[in-house]
């Protein structure tokens, strides 16, 4: 709880000082809500390779994530409560583009300096949201609590409307996404190629050899958990990883090492109409084809109505055979009925959501609903989050097979309104339904969650937020209250 009223302090402090003018002036680089970068300049053209160089351009960035979890229930192994600090930044440069060859370098580091407020080097595992400000495998193995990534580094090559890219990567897609919240973004290695030259239409194609977790320092298997030694924490162990493709089961049948394919099409020929789809496979396991439409509908005195629709059908290409139908890897190598899951060994399933999008100016509501097959769960250990968007509260996993979630959201930008210069809020409910039976298979029980954004815009390119999620949950049918925490963040970002 020191954390968080350091952090409502710093936000008062820093709300009051912020002058009506500080916004006016565009960055180089700026960040959008869901914190993803955006960039508003980029190097000119070069007429020669020492131009290229000479006139490419730096972006930097500082920035500090601090987190507190609080357990109603403090009383297992794994839910304790604790806190955690990162700090760092980054260096990224951009070359010049000549004859349309360019190339970009991402340097990242963060750190978890004071011993005070870091957990001992034994309860490294026992970190939730703040596990992402160190490597947990660093800090098991030698002790290390910070971090140093080349997290980005690929060329490009744009001709006409098409740009191809090869290397180090952030790659946001329904499927993947940088989901760079914390200290270091998610990042991939390998292809990727985006055309623009069908009117109205883009189309792109992406294949990953390899992923860089947010609090890994090296590069891995997209998808198996566990590496030969059996180390859960040095390759995929993203929370929504399926732990049952563990690298020994994978080795046995020669696929320890896998390849991430996304298509994707985007298409707004019909007026008002954004028209998506995407087909995400990983080869002999598993995959997956969604489509997505959002419909615009103009409202007098400003307004707009924008019904959407979300539909993912999960293919098994072999996973559940191996893994089975449960992320926890509990149902690994069993057949028939268990668990709670009509086929163990089945991770055939789909997704289905729908939501309707209130605006006005400064004002965003929306209210959605999801509802997961009562087959396999939901395999996207990518940071794209399926539910995202439509009903994923903070910190959440609810593409558990039969989950239904219904949500409700408020956002407001209390700058754009001209109330407070540089402020703006979101308040998110979420009412989550889990499958009772499946909880012996490691699904969580039925909780309630209000998430709370606060966020403001200091001076051009230093912004602060406070995060807050406040989490009932049910007592598990086992007995006790496992699922029910309070957590809180405090972020402060300066881009330069």
């Amino acid at each position: 709880m020191k954390l968080l009223k350091i952090s409502i302090a710093a936000v008062a402090a820093i709300t009051l000082a912020t002058s009506a003018s500080a916004d006016e002036v565009k960055p180089k680089r700026e960040l959008k809500g869901d914190m993803t970068e955006v960039y508003n300049v980029l190097p000119k053209n070069a007429e020669s390779l020492a131009e290229a160089f000479t006139g490419g351009m730096f972006y930097g960035r500082l920035r500090m994530n601090a987190f507190n979890w609080d357990y109603k229930a403090e009383d297992t192994a794994t839910n304790k409560d604790h806190s955690s600090l990162g700090l760092g930044g980054s260096m990224v440069y951009k070359t010049a583009p000549l004859a349309g060859l360019s190339a970009t370098a991402g340097l990242y580091y963060s750190d978890s300096p004071f011993e005070g407020i870091r957990e001992d080097n034994a309860d490294a595992g026992i970190v939730k949201a703040g596990k992402d400000a160190f490597s947990r495998y660093d800090v098991q193995q030698t002790g290390n609590w910070s971090m140093a990534s080349l997290a980005q580094a690929y060329l490009q090559y744009d001709i006409s409307k098409t740009t191809f890219k090869g290397g180090r990567q952030i790659f946001e897609s329904f499927l993947t996404a940088s989901n760079d919240t914390k200290m270091i973004p998610n990042t991939f290695e390998g292809y990727v190629v985006e055309i623009k030259d069908v009117p109205q239409t883009t189309i792109r194609g992406a294949y990953f050899y390899a992923q860089k977790l947010r609090d890994h320092t090296t590069f891995h298997d997209v998808l198996t958990y566990k590496d030969s030694t059996g180390n859960s924490w040095n390759n995929n162990d993203d929370s929504g990883v399926h732990q049952g493709l563990t690298f020994a089961r994978l080795q046995a049948v020669g696929k320890e090492d896998n390849a991430l394919i996304i298509t994707d099409i985007s298409n707004k020929s019909i007026e008002n109409l954004l028209a998506n789809v995407t087909y995400g496979s990983v080869p002999g396991l598993v995959s997956s084809l969604t489509g997505e439409l959002n419909y615009m509908i103009a409202l007098p005195a400003g307004f707009s109505l924008t019904p959407g629709a979300r539909y993912m059908k999960q293919m098994d290409k072999g996973a559940g055979k191996i893994g089975g139908a449960s992320l926890s890897g509990s149902l690994a190598g069993i057949k028939g009925t268990s668990g709670g899951y009509k086929d163990a060994s089945s991770l055939d399933s789909s997704l289905a959501m729908a939501r309707l999008v209130l605006t006005q100016g400064p004002l965003k509501a929306q209210i959605a609903y999801s509802a997961v097959a009562d087959e396999g769960d939901i395999v996207a250990p990518w940071r794209g989050f399926p539910t995202g968007g439509y009903t994923r509260a903070m910190g959440q996993l609810n593409w558990r097979a039969n989950t239904k979630t219904k949500a409700a959201e408020v956002q407001y930008d209390f700058g754009k309104a001209k109330i407070i210069p540089g402020f703006s809020a979101m308040a998110r409910y979420a009412m989550q339904d889990f499958d009772a039976s499946k909880q012996a298979a490691g699904v969580q029980a039925d909780s309630n969650i209000l998430h709370i954004d606060l966020a403001q815009k200091v001076a051009t390119g230093l912004e602060a937020k406070v995060r807050v999620g406040l989490v009932s949950a049910d007592e598990r049918v086992s007995g006790g209250d496992k699922d029910s925490y309070n957590e809180y963040r405090f972020e402060i970002n300066y881009l330069f």
